[in-house]
């Protein structure tokens, strides 16, 4: 697995979710439940990974969808 991308955006990353599954690209939130730790404030980004082989086409995807400015530099 390799990471896509972070963001403390549920919201976006639901929406990046929803096109990944819909692409058939297979992908881990990780850091998801840390709000606990946290004390609830979002304070901590959560962590997009897509399967290695994925990844290019995956950042291909995001971008074709208006969201590469969410991306890393590769």
């Amino acid at each position: 697995m390799r990471e896509l991308l972070r963001t403390n955006d549920i919201v976006l990353l639901s929406a990046i979710e929803a096109l990944l599954d819909a692409a058939g690209i297979g992908h881990l939130v990780l850091d998801q439940h840390m709000s606990v730790m946290e004390g609830s404030i979002g304070l901590l980004p959560r962590r997009l990974l897509v399967e290695e082989g994925s990844h290019a086409r995956a950042r291909v995807l995001l971008t074709e969808a208006g969201l590469g400015a969410e991306l890393p530099a590769p």
